[in-house]
């Protein structure tokens, strides 16, 4: 080799170290193991953040992140940190910081803020119109508004503030970037230990992964580290035990904007490649102890099915999973979003694949006649616990691992920052981290030593702790009253990243049938005198499960699977509008009676007059509305337009892509010469709320709006005695009594009604012009235009007698 070829050899040498992937991703068969160091034996931790949704409009949510999540991983120093999604997101034009300060918060006046920099400089250049930003001081109190109409950066425009355009901004993510660059130098741990998934936030707008419209692929530690693929995995071993972690994006391929893009969409590729992570231990000689924990953002109610109709649970359950982490829900749904997942022995009734109603359902205990040989199979479940949200909760989540016992704690930045941090790692929480398996583990545990023996707890503090003291609770006299109070001792090791404090105990004692009686509560004192104590729990020895109901927003988002209701759901709806158009109208047809149905329910009903006045009444109304024709024939053909054709073209991923149309099946994209739907289920968001919300009571309100026209007509004809042959004929002394008719008030009533009814479609309307960059006269005429000019036509037919 010459000269000019040793002078090429290092070049040649530094790219193809640059294209390797890095030490703690997974490609092909390859298994990464990290071995920790520092840590009580058998023990790990982790940390998680989700949905960030760092924005240009709410500075407030990067600034608490640097404040504060920096300072708390120093003093947890966990083995790995995930941010399972929606690293970036719009908000709204008000931002109130949680303490009531306003530090921080000006970005323009933050040199080192990356939205700073850029709008100052755009401000040094000319004083656009585009970017109005500036700080309202009231009292203690901080608003910060900002008026963005065309917000660009490198031809890219921002989100706007209502949350109506949805798509990626370079600014949000440098924001980003430079964020985690802070908190990872605040926290002293190593960039590798951060993994930072995609959410459905983060695919807004991204036609193809690692486009120019990919900020992800450019700003996340993922793609900075080089971890390629969809699916990464890393293990973590202590003391001859495996802890394997798997994270997968599960995020459109083709990432729509929002509110098409809700769902994850895992494929049948990406399933088989979670199954070979998750199976990577299986064939391992050596046997050791495998706890296996998946990552991700989507809840498994908000995953869809993959195109062989595979479902990601089946996948999970195989595995006999410890736990799902994942957040896209918020805390506004509520505090008890965890479910529980368990393989039943016989064939699940036809409701359980559509919901669940509570947070675990119809899971019988085991039988007391347990098999403790090492060859028994092993129960197929798994729990899904979804986090709270950065964006309003500042939440933060500890999870450890203790001999395989997995627990964790909750943390609410809300209320400032935390010295001191705890944990219980046994006995679980009898409520949210018990499994089916654990009467077995206590009949076997029985039989000899276990770590049973012992109660357990990890402090993260500060400050040095003096003392910590384990206290558990009787609830049966129907308070909470002390059995057991004694101080813990703590593990010593060298170089501990965390302290473990034990306590023996007589575990036996507190079996018993009731899985809530006995509560459990670890208390510190640091040595500033400062006492902090964990949240109080109820714990079951012997595997029993405590009953959680979830309220009805948390079973609206956890409990019902979303992707498989959707069709039955729509067809449901479908089913009732066709019978409430075509019934009515098949009566009036066949019957050929034009006698008024009104004369008809004077009559007398015996004991039975109400129950037949409501039922009759309710048929007459639709009677009524099919006898106007040219009314009931404009109906039938809406519905049957919006089955058959688009209901709008539009641009389903960014600005400059081609037109698309969207039908209650999806978006009808084109790949070359073949067309295909994508946002399945997600077009849901548009679908069922405008057949539910508009359109139904749109029928109703018209019918109600045809019957009343008879009705009044009927009481015109009796009140002016011109209906001669009416045998119910009142005098006149009762019919100046009555005002029922008088005005027609009940008319007045149904167009305030129908007012409302098209403010509920302008708001859907609008919410679409903004999403998919449409013109309505143009891309969607009839869904636009005709609700309201029928309307106005049934209004205007119906005000004459």
């Amino acid at each position: 080799m010459g000269p000019r070829g040793n002078r090429l050899l290092p070049i040649l040498l530094a790219l193809v170290a640059a294209a390797s992937p890095a030490p703690w991703s997974v490609a092909g068969d390859e298994r990464a193991v990290a071995e920790v160091s520092g840590a009580p034996e058998g023990v790990v931790w982790v940390a998680q953040l989700s949905d960030l949704h760092f924005s240009v409009h709410h500075p407030e949510r990067a600034y608490d992140f640097r404040r504060y999540v920096g300072p708390a991983l120093a003093m947890v120093n966990p083995d790995l940190v995930f941010i399972t999604g929606d690293l970036t997101g719009g908000g709204s034009a008000e931002a109130v910081l949680p303490n009531g300060r306003c530090e921080g918060v000006n970005w323009l006046g933050d040199p080192n803020s990356p939205v700073g920099r850029f709008a100052s400089h755009r401000l040094a250049i000319k004083t656009s119109r585009s970017f109005v930003h500036h700080l309202q001081i009231q009292g203690n109190r901080c608003k910060h508004s900002a008026k963005v109409s065309q917000f660009e950066f490198g031809g890219m425009k921002g989100k706007s503030k209502d949350l109506l355009t949805m798509k990626q901004n370079e600014v949000e993510w440098m924001e980003y970037s430079s964020t985690m660059k802070d908190v990872i130098e605040s926290s002293k741990l190593p960039r590798k230990k951060f993994y930072d998934l995609r959410g459905n936030h983060d695919s807004f707008g991204v036609p193809v992964s690692g486009g120019d419209y990919d900020f992800y692929e450019k700003y996340s530690i993922n793609a900075n580290l080089r971890r390629q693929g969809r699916v990464q995995s890393i293990t973590l071993e202590n003391n001859g035990r495996k802890h394997l972690f798997v994270g997968f994006d599960s995020t459109m391929e083709i990432g729509l904007r929002g509110p098409t893009n809700l769902f994850g969409h895992p494929t049948d590729k990406q399933l088989i490649e979670l199954d070979q992570s998750l199976s990577q231990w299986d064939t391992d000689f050596n046997k050791a102890p495998v706890t296996k924990i998946t990552v991700g953002h989507f809840p498994m109610s908000f995953s869809a099915l993959t195109e062989s109709g595979k479902n990601i649970k089946d996948v999970f359950l195989k595995h006999s999973l410890a736990a799902y982490l994942c957040g896209h829900l918020h805390t506004r749904f509520g505090k008890n979003l965890k479910r529980y997942y368990h393989r039943a022995t016989q064939e699940p009734s036809l409701y359980e694949h559509y919901y669940q109603s509570n947070m675990h359902q119809g899971y019988a205990i085991p039988s007391a006649e347990e098999n403790c040989s090492e060859a028994a199979a092993p129960v197929e479940e798994f729990w899904e616990w979804e986090i709270g949200d950065w964006k309003r909760s500042r939440s933060m989540r500890i999870l450890a691992i203790d001999d395989g016992f997995v627990s964790f704690t909750d943390i609410d930045f809300r209320l400032g920052s935390k010295s001191v941090i705890i944990l219980a790692t046994f006995p679980l929480d009898s409520r949210s981290m018990q499994r089916t398996s654990a009467p077995r583990d206590f009949k076997c545990h029985a039989m000899g030593a276990s770590t049973f023996d012992t109660v357990r707890a990890l402090v993260f503090s500060r400050h040095e702790i003096v003392t910590v003291s384990a206290k558990i609770y009787d609830s049966r006299p129907g308070n909470l009253e002390v059995v057991f109070d004694s101080e813990m001792k703590r593990v010593s090791a060298n170089d501990s990243r965390g302290d473990m404090y034990l306590i023996p105990w007589n575990w036996r004692a507190f079996a018993d049938p009731s899985p809530d009686r006995y509560w459990l509560q670890i208390e510190a004192m640091d040595i500033t005198g400062d006492i902090s104590v964990s949240q109080l729990r109820p714990f079951s020895v012997n595997g029993l499960f405590a009953e959680v109901n979830w309220t009805w927003k948390e079973f609206f988002v956890m409990g019902i699977q979303w992707a498989s209701v959707y069709h039955p759901a729509l067809q449901c709806v479908l089913a009732l509008i066709f019978t409430l158009l075509l019934v009515p109208r098949a009566s009036v047809v066949l019957l050929k009676d034009q006698q008024s149905v009104y004369t008809y329910l004077r009559a007398d009903g015996g004991q039975y007059t109400s129950l037949k006045y409501l039922l009759g009444g309710f048929i007459w109304l639709f009677v009524e509305l099919s006898r106007m024709v040219l009314v009931w024939s404009l109906l039938l053909v809406y519905i049957i337009y919006l089955l058959v054709f688009p209901w709008f073209s539009g641009h389903p991923v960014t600005e400059d892509s081609s037109l698309a149309s969207m039908t209650f099946r999806g978006w009808a994209l084109k790949s070359g010469t073949k067309t295909f739907h994508a946002g399945t289920p997600d077009v849901m968001v548009i679908v069922l709320p405008h057949l539910c919300f508009v359109v139904l009571p749109m029928i109703a309100i018209l019918a109600a709006m045809a019957a009343e026209r008879i009705a009044f007509r009927e009481h015109y004809l009796s009140q002016s005695g011109k209906k001669k042959d009416d045998p119910h004929q009142k005098s006149r002394r009762e019919v100046g009594r009555d005002s029922l008719w008088s005005g027609r008030w009940i008319r007045k009533i149904l167009i305030a009604f129908c007012l409302v009814v098209l403010w509920k479609h302008w708001k859907l309307c609008r919410a679409l012009m903004k999403a998919f960059a449409m013109d309505p006269l143009l891309h969607s005429p009839v869904l636009f235009y005709f609700i309201p000019a029928l309307m106005a036509f049934a209004v205007y037919r119906t005000s004459s007698i």
